[in-house]
């Protein structure tokens, strides 16, 4: 177990990366730890976890993936694949001026330390996915998949895939968009089974017509808010969105990994009311064949998407314990 040192104040600094730069938020000495947020969320999701891994003996750097807040935004669509996520990372690491790093991710950031993991072995040791369980890549083309989900509706990936038609529905107010999704997502405010599912949409409509309107989560304030709709008023959606328009191209880069184990030590943790959860079951049933390294698998009762705001003290105790576990570098 590292030795805990004085915790730091936070410090936010910009490294150079592949996409331009990475606005990242840094706390505590130690062993590096990487964590990556999903969308629609930013470094600001990991704001529990920041001072909890610092305090437990860590160098904890939360970082804005590329697209979103301070980090670089490229225009092109396809500049938000897979491997250029995956080489921002990298840059991350060296920049800080480690040799290596634990990664954990969130949402989008889930596949993204995933494949880190997988195509960077040689940098990180280790890696945490909070509710989207490692899938190896596999199967039919994505869109094809995902063009076949929703029957008489829409799936929301599908949703997502053609540039501009989401924004034209968050963009006009996006404060009100993502109090709705993340309310429609959480434990204690999602819809119930006899409701619209708010992951489909109408042909013809819009997402939000699904969201449930009027109460924030528990973990949700109305600052909190206020940070997250700050930032996408800001920078726009659709740096966030690219990554749900890359999943075909992905597809094509990552085939010599079809089917591919994560080998170093890893841990799952996912929210029994996620529907993450729920459609990828045979994921997490395969883990001990795609996840050979799999440390722990948990899921948390009565909690939803957003599993490391909603229940940041359980988290953050999992994340403590399987990180004292590691070794402290690479195998030889």
């Amino acid at each position: 177990m590292p030795q805990t040192p004085p915790t730091t104040d936070p410090t936010h600094r910009l490294v150079p990366s592949p996409a331009g730069r990475i606005h990242l938020v840094e706390r505590g000495t130690g062993p590096l730890v990487l964590l990556v947020h999903g969308f629609p969320e930013s470094w600001y999701s990991w704001r529990h976890q920041l001072p909890a891994l610092a305090a437990a003996g860590y160098r904890v750097a939360a970082v804005d993936v590329r697209g979103y807040g301070r980090s670089s935004r490229p225009a092109a669509v396809d500049a938000y694949r897979m491997r250029e996520l995956v080489a921002d990372n990298v840059a991350v690491v060296e920049a800080l001026g480690e040799e290596s790093a634990v990664v954990i991710g969130h949402d989008w950031g889930s596949p993204i330390a995933a494949n880190s993991a997988l195509l960077r072995p040689d940098v990180f040791r280790a890696v945490g996915m909070l509710s989207v369980p490692y899938a190896p890549r596999g199967g039919p083309r994505p869109s094809e998949v995902f063009a076949g989900m929703g029957g008489d509706e829409e799936f929301y990936v599908s949703y997502f895939q053609e540039p501009g038609r989401a924004e034209a529905e968050v963009e006009p107010d996006v404060r009100g968009w993502l109090a709705g999704i993340y309310s429609a997502l959480s434990g204690d405010t999602m819809p119930g089974p006899d409701l619209p599912d708010p992951h489909f949409v109408t042909r013809g409509r819009t997402l939000r017509e699904r969201f449930p309107a009027g109460r924030l989560p528990a973990w949700l304030s109305e600052r909190d808010l206020d940070v997250y709709a700050g930032e996408f008023e800001r920078t726009g959606l659709s740096g966030g969105l690219n990554r749900y328009r890359n999943m075909d191209r992905d597809w094509e880069d990552l085939a010599e990994y079809d089917g591919a184990p994560i080998t170093q030590p890893s841990l799952f943790v996912g929210g029994a009311l996620d529907a993450s959860t729920a459609w990828m079951g045979d994921a997490i049933k395969a883990y001990p064949n795609t996840l050979p390294g799999l440390v722990g698998s948990h899921i948390l009762e009565d909690c939803g998407h957003w599993i490391q705001q909603e229940r940041p003290e359980e988290i953050n105790r999992l994340l403590v314990d399987w990180l004292d576990s590691l070794p402290d570098s690479l195998p030889v």
